[in-house]
């Protein structure tokens, strides 16, 4: 049998794993950006979220919106993490994680959330929209949507832990994202159901937040053909 060729996320995500470990980058320091990481090992970006992903999951690097990653350890952590597979019992196990963690956030959220959180929700739904038939592009906005619900429960383990999962959830949203847009009418639709889950948190109703993000990701997984377990 042939060896799997290693991919262009592998090489990369090796390179910069064997830069902190000797010290390059070390412990407290922050990584090239984005673009320039980019540029160094002539990928995409796709490519090098998906390899600092990986570093953010194994514990050795954190990433916090404005400052870039930060290296926070020279030896990954050897705890507990969630598989990085893609079939569909895989992708399934996920939607039925964030349904739970999810659900609970935006309900909290609607309790806890403030005039500048609403205001950033308000402009990631507004760059969604512009974005509504281009997948890719709006992949990232959706992300972040989502993250942005979590930050505004103001409870610091929500952002953590859906941070933790950052792989397995930009996997999830780039295939739920593609598949609306081979389907007339659809991401709007999908938008809708963003929308309805940002007016509930700022009008404070904890409950229908709650419903409206567990119906949004009920959704999203039946759209992909998904069997999810009765809970």
């Amino acid at each position: 049998m042939q060896p799997r060729p290693t991919t262009l996320t592998e090489r990369v995500t090796q390179q910069l794993r064997a830069e902190i470990a000797d010290g390059t980058f070390p412990v407290g320091a922050r990584l090239p950006t984005g673009k320039q990481l980019c540029e160094r090992f002539g990928v995409s970006a796709a490519v090098i979220r998906e390899a600092t992903e990986h570093l953010r999951s194994q514990g050795m690097i954190e990433s916090r919106q404005g400052l870039g990653s930060t290296v926070r350890s020279r030896v990954s952590d050897n705890g507990f993490r969630l598989a990085g597979g893609t079939d569909a019992a895989d992708l399934a196990a996920i939607f039925e994680l964030r349904i739970d963690l999810e659900s609970a956030a935006a309900g909290m959220a609607a309790r806890h959330r403030t005039d500048d959180d609403v205001m950033r929700m308000a402009a990631l739904l507004d760059e969604l929209a512009a974005h509504l038939d281009d997948p890719e592009r709006g992949v990232e906005s959706d992300i972040q949507f989502h993250v942005a619900v979590a930050t505004a429960t103001h409870n610091p383990y929500y952002l953590q832990l859906l941070q933790y999962m950052n792989l397995q959830l930009h996997h999830a949203v780039q295939t739920a994202r593609v598949n609306s847009s081979q389907h007339p009418g659809l991401p709007r639709q999908v938008h809708g159901e963003h929308m309805a889950i940002f007016h509930a948190i700022r009008s404070r109703d904890a409950y229908l937040a709650r419903q409206q993000a567990g119906q949004h990701l009920r959704n999203a997984a039946h759209r992909l053909g998904l069997k999810l377990r009765a809970a």
